[in-house]
This record gives C-alpha cells, structure tokens and sequence, in this order.
C-alpha cells in the first residue's frame, strides 16, 4: 500500500505508519471552514479559486440530506463552494447559535440565504419557529448584514416538501413564506431563486412514484420504512443542486461563467449510496477495542439491528489502541474484508502508558485516524469515526470521563478536518447515562470480561464492558446515528418507529430506547431533528 501524507491543522508531525515504515514530515493542509471553523483561518480560501459561494440555510441545503452536494458539484474548480448550513436551523436560531456570525467571518462573494422549513408555525409552537413578521424582519436582516460586509446576498425560497394530493400535484405548506421571502427580494433588491416554484413544477411533472426515488427514508408509526417527504438523497441533491446553480446564474448572470454547462454526474460515493438506498448488499465494519467487540462492546447490538441485508463484521479486539491494533496486523486484516463502510473506535487504551499502546491524542492518535480514513477512501469504501464509548463510574452523580474527552475532541477535529462522518459516542453515552443513578448505570455492567481488571482495576463491577442489555442499548444509539448521518442506510436498520409529526410537516425528534426495561429505568435519549 502506498505511503500518503498525513496532515494535522496548525501543526508538524511526525507520522508513524505500519503501512510506510518510516516517519515524515507532514505539512499543513487547506481546510475548508465549512469542516473545521477557525477564526483565525476562516477567510483563507481554497488554493487556486477566484470566487467562494456560501450555502446559509436549514437540512434542505446540507450535504448529508439536502442539495448542498449537488449544489457545489455543479459549480466549477474556480468556485470555493461552502455548506455552512445546519439542520434544524431557522431564521432565528441560526443566528441565535452563533452560525451567522461564523458565516460572515468566511467572507464570501455571494450567499445564497433559505430558510423556511424551520421557521413555519405550527400548533407545537417549537422554540426555533418564528411568525411570518419576525420571518421577514429576519431575512431583511440577513440582507443588510451581508451587504455591509461586502457579501452579495441570494435569496432562495425553500424547497418543496413533496407533500402530494390526490390530483397528483403537489401541495405546498410554504406559500406564506415563500411569498414573504418574494417580497423582501422585490422590496430590498436581492436576487432570487425561486427553488419552491422549479421544484414543485418539476415534481408535478414527474409524480409522486418519481418524486419518491429522490427521498431519504424515516420509519413510519408502524417502524416501516417510508419516504421522507423533506429530505432528499445524493440522486435528489445532484438534480435539486443543478436546479439551484442554474437558477443562480440566471439571477446573477455574472456567476455563469462558474456554473458547470452539462449537469454533474454522480461520483462513485453517490452510485454506491443509491445502490445502497435501493436495495443492494451492504458491508459494514467494526474496528475497535473492547467496548466494540463481541464479547462485550456494542457491536454485537449494532449488527443485531441491521437487517440481513447487511453483512456486518466486528473486527474490533480487547485491549487494542490504534497503534497496537496497526502494529499486530490487525488494521491490515480489516481491510482486507473490503468493506462498503468502516465504523472506527479506539481511545479507551491509547490514554493507557503501556508505550505498546499509548498514543498521545493531538499527535499519534489523530495521526492513526487519518490514516485509517486514507486508507479506507483508498478502497473505495466510507470511514466514519466514532469517539469513546463513556465509562460508566460516577463522581458527584454524572459519568465522569474527562480523560476520553481528550481523545473524543482529537477524534472529532480529525473528521471534521477530514469530512468524514463522526459520531460522538462518548457524548452520546454520557447524555444517556446522566439521565441515570449509579445504580441505573449498573444495569448495563458486564461480568467476567477478560479486560475488566485493566480497564477498572481493582473495582469489584465492570462499568466499562457491556452486558447483553448494554450491548443493545449503546448498539441502536450507533446504528441511529449512523443512518442519520449516511441516509442511505436508513432501509438497513431495523428501526423503532418515527416519534409524532409536528402539525407543520417537519420531522420529529428521535428517541434512543429499546425495551421497556430501559424504558422503567431512565428517560428517553432524544435529539433534534436533521
């Protein structure tokens, strides 16, 4: 295998590789600040482009499920194309969360401004929705804003949910707002794309059966897998994206030249995932240490709620860090498997002084993880990085587990520098866990696992190793995460069904339970919506 270099934001390293047998030194990589936002660097543009685009907005402009992929597909290499952003957001909180603020400091030429989906008012009246006069207070705002920092606002109307009627057409619950958004481009002089307007033609078009082949997937009341009438897939964001760049170029004809003539094609990632989404074989590999394995990690939980589709291999082994699980060969068995996706985890015994398996988080250990996630792209396969699995040994009532911290927040910068998807587990876990007691956290205490003197020392319970109902638990709280994160593997989970849908169409929180044993022993789990 050949010898890539390895790079680590702001510093020089030294790079050990069982791969390369020598050590390198690595300079510094370009980062967009769309993966890792540093002040200091945010307004360094890509090497080699004359024009940065930025996307502000909700889920419907993410990459993971909304046209921000296709978007930037389709614009040419002179083009520094930023997704900044975020699900769930609104006019209001994505100020109020400090992304506004980011997105100035990135100093584009042009941002293309849409919201709506978040904002809409609905009888649940959710903190992050606003009425139709904040709505537009808010984007005259926006306008102002950019204008007095030299960036060139768009304003896009939101695209269409694909709510469609009995006449076949469909039926959109945006027209108040997008006619509010109408007006304040009219009144304030702002280009627009009228993205509800081509979308809902285009969809009237082609129906509802068509319609539905341009969806992620969510589980319906009955935990079958329905379509997402919001959200939409890498085939979806490639024909949604062009639709936007084309409608850009026609509002600002000075940005033309950037607009790729013929559509963009889907890369190898997207085919795969649309493979994925539609029905074909699946293999998935877990890499880790003993909170991974079989014996007494999650990963027996997570491949348990994989339907058959899926070949899922837990490669992980007890008492492995990253170095030594590179040093034994082990790494290099794993990718032999040539798996379609690799699930990464170590930390627990990198912080170990054993100099066998210890690595230091800001060097060694992200050096590892890149070189993981180089190595997995190689093969045409995804990485994703998961943090720790939270230890579960109280102090004061909580979890106490500063010391993963450490090696989460490394893990977290490295795929976030890398773009790759990350699951913090170590966030995750602990969240649950501080719903609980000690004694609570007990419940899921392994016994007998060869591992539980090195992990807890001379403690009498296990609170790193997992039982069965561990397994389970922390197994479903991956496999969630991860299909939210790759949409395309939404079908592939055997899933509990979708909470309540709000009144104004959008998707609910999810919860992480599974057994009514869990259920009597602590709270639900639940996050916001993508």
């Amino acid at each position: 295998m050949n010898c890539r270099p390895r790079y680590l934001l702001g510093l020089a390293v030294l790079l050990a590789s069982a791969f390369c047998g020598v050590a390198a030194q690595a300079p510094t990589q370009w980062i967009s600040p769309a993966n890792w936002f540093n002040p200091d660097t945010a307004a360094i543009r890509k090497p080699g482009t004359s024009v940065r685009i930025e996307l502000i907005g909700d889920s419907t402009q993410t990459k993971n499920a909304g046209y921000g992929r296709g978007f930037c597909a389709n614009l040419t290499p002179q083009v520094d194309c930023l997704d900044m952003a975020k699900g769930g957001a609104s006019t209001k909180t994505y100020r109020r969360q400090g992304l506004w603020a980011r997105a100035l400091e990135t100093k584009p030429d042009y941002m293309l401004i849409q919201f709506g989906h978040n904002d809409e008012v609905s009888p649940s009246h959710l903190p992050r929705q606003v009425p139709l006069p904040d709505y537009i207070a808010n984007l005259r705002r926006f306008v102002t804003q950019a204008r007095a920092a030299g960036i060139q606002p768009i304003l896009v109307t939101p695209l269409t949910r694909r709510y469609f009627g009995q006449d076949g057409r469909i039926h959109s619950d945006l027209t108040a707002y997008c006619q509010a958004m109408r007006a304040v481009a009219t009144q304030m002089n702002v280009p627009l794309i009228h993205l509800q307007q081509m979308s809902i033609a285009y969809l009237d078009k082609v129906g509802q059966a068509e319609g539905d082949k341009l969806a992620i997937t969510k589980k319906d009341p009955d935990g079958k897998t329905v379509p997402d009438k919001t959200h939409i897939n890498w085939a979806g964001s490639y024909l949604f994206g062009r639709m936007v760049a084309v409608g850009m170029e026609k509002a600002v004809p000075a940005l033309k030249p950037y607009v790729l003539p013929s559509p963009a094609a889907l890369p190898p990632q997207g085919l795969q995932a649309m493979r994925v989404l539609q029905g074909g074989p699946v293999k998935i590999i877990l890499v880790g240490d003993s909170t991974v394995a079989t014996q007494g990690g999650w990963g027996p939980g997570f491949c348990a709620v994989m339907t058959p589709n899926v070949t899922c291999i837990d490669d992980a082994r007890n008492g492995r860090s990253t170095k030594s699980f590179i040093d034994e060969g082990l790494w290099s068995q794993a990718l032999a498997e040539h798996g379609d996706y690799y699930l990464i985890q170590f930390g627990h015994n990198d912080e170990k002084p054993d100099p066998k398996r210890h690595t230091d988080p800001e060097t060694a250990y992200a050096a590892n993880l890149r070189m993981f996630i180089q190595n997995v792209r190689a093969i045409g396969a995804v990485p994703v990085i998961l943090s720790p699995l939270a230890r579960r040994t109280f102090h004061n009532g909580k979890p106490a587990n500063n010391d993963l911290k450490l090696y989460a927040d490394a893990a977290r910068r490295v795929a976030q520098q890398e773009d790759v998807p990350f699951i913090d587990l170590l966030a995750l876990s602990d969240k649950l866990l501080s719903t609980m007691t000690q004694a609570q956290a007990d419940q899921f205490d392994a016994v007998g696992h060869p591992d539980q003197r090195a992990e807890n020392g001379s403690a009498k319970l296990d609170r790193t190793h997992l039982d069965q109902k561990g397994k389970q638990v922390f197994g479903r709280m991956v496999a969630e995460n991860l299909s939210r994160q790759l949409v395309e593997l939404g079908p592939d989970l055997i899933g509990t069904p979708t909470p309540s849908i709000s009144s104004g169409g959008q998707r609910g929180a999810w919860c992480v339970l599974s057994s009514s044993a869990i259920r009597t022993a602590a709270p639900s789990s639940c996050y916001p919506p993508i």
